[in-house]
């Protein structure tokens, strides 16, 4: 009976197991076979290499295999897995051996996934065939709530490994136009061992010193920087150190410039300046700091869609094109549009244009051209317009009209012409005819010439009141061109007309002819004299003198004085002048007198005309001094650059130099400047430059004397003004300081003001308290008062634009009394855990802290012994293991609490252990 209960017993439990496993297996496990079965080609290689046999072993333990490898070589391998009665595994418990193949720092080229039971096919005892690589393996069993696990670390086989491993940098992130790394580098390090493995890979940053490697490296210090890497494997070796270098390079400032952006028409307009047929909008954007992201159009209003080419618009009306541009930061230009009208093309031009042709030239008295004829052809066409004109000579071809066509070969011509319109339509051949003669043999003959004089004559043979001249030319050949006269030496002007000479005195009259050959007679002249009608004078001359020469400053004349007597008389005429020097005797004036003599001076003069009438005597008074000593030296001379300068003292817009000299002897005579080497040129006012660019005036001066100075030069740079700024400051205002539980500033609140200008820059930045008056801002405003408070605050730039007034509304309250009680705090562990209440795949820890008086300030907490750390969420721990959790909180007063503990147990969750899924069937609970 006894044994009937035993083995009773025995049965239920297998059948236990066999419904469990039953209900488990085909949702979680493959079974031994399909768990590690290679292909066939891969089990006979790894079946004919396999020398290594791996063992392990269960019993009635839930916490460790009875017997498990620890140590390998790598290479073909037999895994055997016995659960039975044979290992002590007498309660006919079902155990696994899992690989893990999730785990990091764990190989997992080896899927190994047994099931065993002492019941099953196979009484307990499975084996498969892998291939062990170097490295190390983590085992397990995968049933809930057991904890059995280990590893199996794996030597290369054969030899010692005496090889370092292989590693290898790369640097990434993004790259400037100069190689340099934008605002971080990441530095990532990567190793290999084909023998024993790699054990570890360690950096060092910039000669620091070596650390272990375990995630990309990051640098985001500006400047230039050394990452040195090595990796050691399992058998010891340590590779060289290598390294990389690179460079960090602050990132650029934040791009806030809208993308400039315009457009422009074309196609074909009409005479109303409308597009015939279509337009073309062409959109172009530029951006110089994040670059263009976008181009937008939208047409007649509708919504705005992407531009990626020219837009052509064909239907008939008035149009708008607005667009706008986006950079790749963000900002979007200001909406522009450009109107235009387009109409329907004109109807076909199916009318030929008119065409016509005049021939020039010279003509004889025949109308044959001498010596040359010349065909001008027109044409015109009021629809499509001409597009060429051609003409033929005596037959030929038809050949391209670019110009009039000249013909100098003697002889009857006839010259086509035709044109054709830009629609095709060419006209009617038209013609002109013509007749070239060779020109006359060459005039070398001057013409004939004479003159015959007329008029009253008195009975001395003078011509009285006036006399008239009479020109005659003749010429066979050629013919006459021209005929000329001159009147008393006087140039030569052209004869049309008989000369009327009505002068009192005597007269010449010299005359010539000029013929169309270019032959000139030689001058002949007719004399004669003209005298006045009798009639008594009575009138004396006019006379007047004036006095020239240098003068000082003192208005005498320096060295010499020069008196010049004039006199006129319209009746009988002059007779002759006379002048006395200082109280001397009268004497014939026939020169300007030149009075050298230093001292003052009185000139007299006087007029007689021929009827014998004397002019009362006139008088000028002057004083000549001595001249000064010789002048030798040149004049003092500078220049003055001025205008707005920028900050590298560079001319915004225009420069301009005034030039200054002056000579204490002889005087100034002239000031001379010369632009960028350009000739000299004279000075006469200050000298503006508005030509973008480096410059160079040179100047000198020359004085009264003929001294010239040296030359002098200035050099400066004009660029070109920046736009104008229209755009006020950006402005803002941050409050700070220590806030009690309603957001209220506790005893004293502090207001930053911050504001920037991309363009003119900031002149001012102000502020106004709960509605009083603005005030400059020049460092961060305290407020202690208690009660609600309003700042407002606004930004003048250097343009004079000032930002819209902001403001910020705090509140002040009294500081409460100390806080002396620390926060209370606690933790909640959760998760799926199994039937031991061990957390399967992982535990999540939540701690929670509260305090009444100042708040909470920090939580913290320290894994397994670690440093405490700062807790911002939920610690969610998925190594297998047992855990502790410390923790605690710091109120704001800075009072800390007791540290509070969590200790758990976190298990493996291999292949069938998902607690999460519904089903209690699979040995898993809720926490």
């Amino acid at each position: 009976m006894q044994l009937l209960t035993g083995r009773l017993r025995g049965a239920l439990r297998a059948a236990v197991a066999v419904v469990l496993l039953c209900v488990a297996l085909p949702a979680l496990w493959l079974s031994p076979a399909e768990a590690a079965a290679p292909q066939p080609e891969a089990r006979q290689q790894v079946s004919q290499a396999a020398a290594q046999v791996l063992t392990w072993t269960a019993d009635n333990g839930m916490t460790a295999y009875k017997d498990a490898p620890t140590t390998a070589v790598a290479g073909p391998t037999t895994i055997v897995f016995e659960n039975s009665m044979a290992t002590g595994s007498t309660f006919g418990m079902t155990h696994t051996l899992t690989f893990d193949t999730t785990t990091p720092g764990y190989n997992h080229d080896v899927t190994v996934n047994i099931i065993a039971s002492p019941y099953d096919a196979d009484g307990g005892r499975h084996e498969v065939q892998v291939n062990l690589t170097p490295g190390t393996y983590r085992f397990f069993c995968a049933i809930p709530g057991h904890q059995m696990v280990g590893e199996l670390v794996v030597t290369a086989g054969g030899s010692t490994d005496t090889t370092a491993p292989q590693v290898s940098a790369n640097v990434s992130g993004e790259k400037d136009a100069d190689g340099n790394y934008v605002g971080s580098a990441t530095v990532t390090v990567s190793a290999s061992d084909t023998e024993s493995g790699v054990d570890r890979v360690e950096y060092a940053l910039d000669n620091g010193a070596f650390t272990t490697y375990s995630a990309p490296v990051s640098v985001n210090t500006a400047g230039s920087h050394t990452v040195q890497y090595r990796a050691t494997d399992k058998a010891g070796n340590v590779s060289p150190a290598g390294s990389v270098s690179f460079k960090v390079v602050a990132p650029p400032a934040k791009d806030t410039t809208a993308p400039q952006v315009s457009a422009n028409l074309s196609g074909e307009k009409d005479a109303d300046g409308n597009y015939v047929g279509s337009a073309t909008v062409t959109i172009s954007a530029s951006d110089s700091e994040s670059g263009v992201d976008t181009v937008e159009y939208s047409l007649d209003s509708q919504p705005f869609a992407l531009y990626s080419k020219a837009l052509t618009v064909d239907q008939p009306g008035a149009h708008r094109v607005s667009y706008r541009a986006t950079d790749k930061a963000g900002n979007t230009s200001a909406v522009a549009s450009v109107t235009f009208t387009v109409v329907v093309p004109p109807a076909k031009d199916t009318t030929a244009p008119q065409v016509s042709a005049q021939v020039s030239g010279d003509k004889d008295a025949d109308g044959n051209y001498v010596g040359l004829a010349t065909v001008t052809v027109s044409a015109t066409d009021t629809e499509s317009g001409v597009d060429k004109v051609e003409y033929a000579l005596d037959g030929a071809a038809f050949a391209t009209y670019s110009a009039p066509v000249s013909v100098n070969k003697t002889g009857s011509h006839t010259v086509q012409y035709r044109a054709t319109d830009k629609a095709g339509n060419t006209s009617p051949a038209g013609s002109v005819s013509f007749t070239v003669v060779a020109p006359p043999a060459k005039d070398t003959t001057a013409p004939q010439v004479s003159a015959q004089v007329s008029g009253d004559k008195d009975a001395d043979g003078n011509y009285v009141g006036s006399a008239t001249v009479t020109v005659s030319a003749s010429d066979t050949e050629s013919g006459v061109a021209t005929v000329e006269y001159s009147l008393d030496g006087q140039p030569f002007g052209l004869y049309s007309a008989p000369v009327a000479v009505k002068q009192a005195g005597a007269h010449t009259v010299s005359y010539r002819a000029t013929d169309k050959a270019g032959n000139a007679s030689d001058v002949a002249s007719v004399t004669f004299k003209v005298v006045a009608p009798e009639q008594k004078d009575t009138t004396p001359p006019l006379v007047s003198g004036q006095v020239s020469g240098d003068k000082d400053a003192d208005g005498n004349y320096v060295g010499s004085a020069t008196v010049t007597v004039s006199a006129s008389d319209t009746e009988s005429g002059v007779d002759r002048v006379e002048y006395a020097l200082d109280s001397g005797a009268f004497a014939t004036y026939s020169a300007p007198v030149s009075v050298n003599t230093a001292g003052s001076h009185t000139v007299q003069y006087r007029a007689t005309d021929k009827a014998g009438n004397t002019s009362p005597a006139g008088s000028v008074t002057f004083k000549v001094v001595a001249p000064p000593a010789k002048d030798t030296t040149a004049p003092q001379v500078s220049a003055q650059v001025s205008g707005d300068k920028d900050t590298n003292g560079n001319y915004v817009g225009s420069a301009t130099v005034t030039i200054s000299a002056s000579d204490s002897e002889s005087g100034v005579d002239t000031v001379e400047y010369s632009l960028d080497s350009q000739p000299f040129a004279l000075y006469s006012k200050a000298l503006t430059v508005d030509q973008p660019g480096a410059h160079r005036v040179s100047y000198r001066a020359t004085d009264k004397a003929g001294n010239t100075s040296a030359v002098a030069s200035v050099t400066f740079t004009v660029v070109v003004p920046p736009a104008k700024d229209t755009t006020a400051p950006q402005v803002s205002a941050g409050v700070s300081g220590t806030k009690d539980a309603d957001g209220n500033y506790v005893g004293l609140a502090t207001v930053t003001v911050s504001a920037t200008d991309s363009e003119s820059g900031v002149d001012k930045v102000e502020y106004a308290l709960d509605g009083a008056a603005f005030a400059a801002y020049t460092a961060p405003v305290s407020v202690n008062k208690t009660g609600s408070h309003t700042v407002q605050y606004r930004a003048t730039d250097k343009a004079g634009n000032t930002s819209p007034a902001g403001s910020v509304t705090f509140k002040v309250v009294v500081p409460e009394q100390k806080d002396t009680t620390a926060p209370q705090v606690s933790a909640q562990l959760s998760g799926s855990m199994d039937w031991a209440w061990n957390y399967v795949g992982s535990a999540t820890l939540t701690i929670s802290a509260t305090d009444g008086e100042s708040g909470v300030a920090t939580v913290e907490y320290s894994l397994d012994g670690q440093p405490f750390a700062l807790y911002s969420k939920p610690v969610a721990v998925g190594q297998p293991g047992a855990h502790t959790v410390s923790y605690r909180a710091t109120d704001k007063a800075g009072n800390t609490s007791n540290v509070g503990t969590a200790k758990f147990n976190v298990v493996g969750a291999g292949p069938g252990s998902d607690c999460t899924k519904p089903g209690k069937d699979k040995g898993c609970k809720d926490d």
